[in-house]
């Protein structure tokens, strides 16, 4: 497996790269010359199944497991080197199994000659007896009475652990205050925008910057845009003394061109990170490029937010659909560490998503299959659409490390990174929290009069409400999901409650039926219903691809997708596709 399993050539790269380095690590290879039940020939292109390693210029040791004394030795060469050169080191530790995979395997079946010759072969006991002349009977009774003594001292030990962490009371995460006074952010807003008297902005990104120096002096007026939200609760959550580590495939500059958390001099090319400049900060905060790994890198997040568990740990893919090469990581560890061993990670991720007709790939992050391992209140999963939602998301994450720690997943925006409805008024944050569902805020009429809940989450909230068709039906309102796990029931039961003329429930989504929130979605919603309410779903048929290949069939199927919301009880009677009964 150390020379067929990318995770570890993923790893290995991260020896030297700032940011990942642990300075030295040593590696042994526990080679018993077979996989389950294949062969070396099989299992690798190279002579040996460390010449991995060779490509990054760590050193391997060959050691031959029967050998006691020699193991020995290379350990201690291996940690010496380590100490020294702070590098790391390999160690070919080849031996063999005596037994199959595993004690009730049969590896006679397929290495009858080499199992013959295992039959054969004394035990490392009787070798290490036979050199140094001690009875080896004497030698195991002397190795069980050290054995029972070390597993007394791990028992006692044990005793002594504090159980597995039980998640705490319902709804304790949404107690924390997450607002952040009007004077405070403009305190923090200036420092941010302070440059060294020397420094030379990129041109490009001089007018923005100017056009935010002045953002917060016409309360009334302004609008906070995305980017500018996450650096604000970055600087606000480095005031409350939370250090942050943000790390991901181009997060100092963001896929989009959004973040600048570095600003790079256009004649030197020297580095300006605002977030280490305020002199606000109680905490630290960096900020890296990762390679271009997602299990690795993954992997690397996660451990580093279960050893510092006072940090806000943040990994961002470029695009969400990146994700999937690290799906292996998220079932084993991310989203089953507390069921299966009480890890209590709190690591956020940070998912572009959406269909925007560009094509199948880096159009999903995958919603169905996060919310397809929520389960136990293991994880937060959100879908947030404005820029406040996203600051009282980081700030409340930031605030409960310690109280309530869960990964967190954020399904962020695209395209819609700029667009007007995407931008918060400063209110939001001054006097605002995070909303797991927020009401149709441009209701035209009474609630009574509504007899269509349209209820979505993300992007499709804005082409709904962008829609001509949404002044042409007032008796629709359109109610987003903020937050899709845990399940905001009694939320949306307060919610339900004010709609008293409801007809029905129409679920809208731009994801094919088969994908998106609807399959975890449509028995909750229809046990909140009670079956009093139909429940629909709107939405693209079933496919194989996240996305259309075209970007025509796209918006065809886009506008569809908005009329039938719109004019449901019109188009009832057609056979369209993108319909169905919940």
């Amino acid at each position: 497996s150390f020379a067929g399993q990318g995770i570890v050539s993923e790893t290995l790269n991260f020896s030297h790269v700032p940011g990942y380095t642990t300075s030295g690590t040593l590696h042994i290879i526990a080679n018993n010359q077979l996989g389950f039940t294949a062969n070396e020939d099989e299992s690798r292109s190279s002579l040996h199944a460390s010449d991995l390693a060779e490509g990054f210029e760590i050193p391997v040791i060959h050691v031959n497991a029967d050998d006691p004394v020699a193991c020995i030795e290379a350990a201690r060469i291996a940690f010496a080197y380590r100490q020294k050169f702070r590098k790391d080191f390999v160690i070919n530790l080849i031996g063999y199994r005596r037994y199959g995979h595993n004690e009730g395997d049969e590896p006679r079946f397929t290495q009858p000659v080499m199992y013959k010759k295992i039959d054969e072969h004394p035990r490392v006991r009787q070798l290490w007896a036979q050199k140094t002349g001690v009875d080896s009977d004497t030698m195991l009774h002397t190795f069980l009475k050290d054995l029972q003594e070390a597993n007394d001292k791990l028992d006692a030990e044990k005793a002594l652990l504090e159980p597995v962490p039980q998640p705490p009371p319902r709804g304790a995460a949404q107690k924390v205050k997450t607002a952040v006074s009007l004077k405070r952010l403009k305190d923090l807003n200036k420092s941010l925008l302070e440059f060294p008297s020397d420094f030379h902005v990129n041109p490009k990104l001089v007018k923005s910057i100017d056009r935010r120096k002045t953002l917060l002096d016409q309360p009334g007026d302004a609008k906070i845009d995305w980017a500018t939200a996450e650096e604000l609760a970055f600087a606000s959550i480095l005031e409350d003394g939370t250090p942050i580590r943000l790390t991901g495939q181009d997060s100092i500059r963001g896929t989009f061109s959004q973040r600048h958390a570095i600003f790079y001099d256009v004649q030197d090319n020297h580095k300006h990170v605002p977030l280490h400049s305020i002199p606000q900060a109680k905490a630290s905060f960096e900020v890296l490029n990762s390679p271009l790994s997602e299990m690795g890198a993954i992997g690397f997040e996660f451990g580093y937010s279960i050893h510092a568990p006072e940090r806000l740990v943040i990994w961002e893919a470029q695009y969400g659909d990146f994700i999937n090469n690290a799906q292996g990581m998220l079932d084993e560890l991310v989203l089953s560490g507390r069921a299966k061993w009480g890890l209590t990670p709190s690591l956020v991720f940070l998912l572009p998503h959406g269909n925007e007709g560009q094509g199948p790939d880096h159009s999903s992050a995958r919603i169905e299959r996060f919310l397809g391992l929520a389960a136990e209140t293991n994880v937060r999963i959100a879908y947030p659409t404005t820029a406040a939602q996203y600051f009282h998301l980081l700030r409340r994450q930031a605030m409960i490390l310690k109280t309530d720690p869960l990964p967190l997943v954020i399904f962020t925006p695209k395209g819609l990174l700029r667009h007007p409805l995407t931008a918060s008024p400063i209110e939001d944050f001054t006097e605002g929290k995070w909303l797991r569902v927020i009401d149709d805020p441009d209701l035209p009429g009474k609630r009574s009069d509504v007899r269509n809940l349209i209820l979505c989450s993300g992007r499709i909230y804005v082409d709904l409400v962008t829609s001509e068709l949404r002044k042409k039906n007032p008796d629709d309102a359109v109610v987003r999901m903020e937050q899709l796990y845990p399940f905001p029931k009694e939320k949306l039961e307060e919610l339900l409650a004010q709609y008293s003329n409801l007809e029905r429930m129409i679920w809208v989504q731009e994801e094919p039926f088969n994908m998106g929130a609807w399959n975890y979605l449509r028995p909750h919603l229809r046990e909140l219903t009670e079956n009093r309410l139909p429940l629909h779903y709107v939405g693209r048929p079933e496919s194989s691809s996240p996305a259309e290949g075209s970007s025509t069939l796209y918006r065809i199927n886009q506008q569809s997708l908005i009329e039938q919301a719109f004019e449901f009880e019109k188009n009832a009677q057609t056979s369209s596709v993108v319909k169905a009964r919940g």
